[in-house]
């Protein structure tokens, strides 16, 4: 099928369509690891691994039976890989780029966590052995250098109904605890969690 809709081919014209980006959603963001986003993250124990490389893009989903990620440091976490199907999408890309995007997802939480940042693949046998289960030990090991953290806009799963039928997320921080860590209590708080599903309301579609 030809698409004859007329592309977008400028950043003035995308921006004219949207508008700026409201100061919360650039306050959230954090370069490490706070307190909060390493509660909420350590309770995820499943994420989609996107990376791109020379021969494409990729998106990999990533679950375990704990934590998905480990941290080394409040800068650097650490993804075991499992053997699988071979096809490697995801490390041939980490090999020759390196640029990696994480969404950590919690069930029953409308919120998304994303992280930003750079990987390398390693076969350490000791960071290998701090993900054995029994005598098993994932082939490699990802390393992830955080560049940046930050929560989703829940808008988009509240759309989907995603979790209808679950509970509710086990004990992840709000957004608005969240924003209020990052900021020293500049913004957010109990206020924007109290008034979020209004405002989302008013702002759904």
């Amino acid at each position: 099928m030809t698409v004859k809709a007329q592309p977008i081919e400028s950043l003035k014209a995308l921006l004219a369509l949207y508008g700026t980006p409201g100061a919360p959603s650039l306050r959230k963001v954090a370069q490490r690891l706070t307190p909060l986003y390493r509660k909420w993250i350590m309770a995820s124990r499943f994420c989609v691994l996107s990376t791109v490389g020379a021969e494409g893009t990729d998106a990999s989903p990533r679950g375990e039976d704990g934590p998905v990620v480990i941290e080394l440091d409040p800068g650097t976490l650490a993804m075991p890989d499992w053997r699988g199907n071979n096809r490697l999408d995801s490390l041939r890309n980490i090999v020759t780029d390196g640029r990696v995007s994480l969404m950590f997802v919690v069930p029953g939480s409308n919120n998304v966590v994303r992280l930003n940042g750079q990987a390398w693949l390693t076969a350490d046998l000791e960071l290998r052995r701090r993900f054995a289960k029994g005598e098993r030990l994932p082939a490699t090991v990802i390393i992830i250098e955080i560049g940046e953290i930050y929560t989703q806009c829940a808008r988009a799963m509240m759309r989907a109904e995603l979790w209808r039928g679950v509970g509710r997320a086990a004990d992840v921080p709000t957004v608005g605890q969240i924003l209020a860590e990052v900021s020293d209590g500049e913004e957010g708080g109990a206020p924007y969690d109290a008034a979020w599903s209004a405002r989302a309301a008013k702002t759904m579609w």
